[in-house]
């Protein structure tokens, strides 16, 4: 009975798709998050050498 449980415990993958999407989303947020800071920074730079010229 406690066998029959346990291996069909170890069996069941129902919520292995939900945690793997889990995952995969905030791997994709970590990414976007890196690229967006990465591009503000150079966006602000150039910002600033415009401004600096127009001064």
């Amino acid at each position: 009975m406690l066998r029959r449980l346990i291996s069909r415990f170890v069996s069941d993958t129902s919520g292995a798709t939900a945690i793997e999407y889990a995952i995969l989303a905030v791997g994709i947020s970590i990414v976007i998050i890196g690229v967006v800071n990465g591009l503000g920074t150079k966006l602000n730079s150039s910002y600033d050498s415009v401004s600096s010229a127009i001064k």
